[in-house]
């Protein structure tokens, strides 16, 4: 039973920390880029966008499918940046824990 009790201690610590992670990464920031640099966002690291830039030269009206494309892809560069620094705070805050490899705790 004392094994039961220290489990459920350590659950409860994890979930504080979770809970903290999850607050800590809506207030990081990462930048999505697309075309060179030429279309870049700024997201939380949980997707939240925050700003776009584009550049000059893609406002054009020829250019609009391109500059649609490259939004896009900025988008996506930004939520997979969001997602890389979400696994690594994950991992260090489970490290040690006998967690099955594989589960997705977000």
């Amino acid at each position: 039973m004392k094994d039961m009790f220290g489990m459920m201690k350590q659950v409860q610590a994890m979930q504080e920390k979770f809970a903290s992670l999850q607050a800590e990464m809506e207030a990081l920031e990462v930048e999505g880029r697309s075309g060179g640099g030429m279309v870049r966002v700024v997201m939380s690291a949980k997707g939240q966008a925050k700003s776009v830039h584009v550049d000059e030269s893609l406002l054009q009206r020829a250019e609009k499918e391109i500059l649609q494309d490259l939004i896009t892809a900025a988008f996506n560069d930004g939520k997979s940046k969001g997602e890389a620094l979400m696994q690594e705070k994950m991992g260090a805050l489970t490290a040690g824990l006998p967690i099955p490899p594989g589960l997705k705790l977000f």
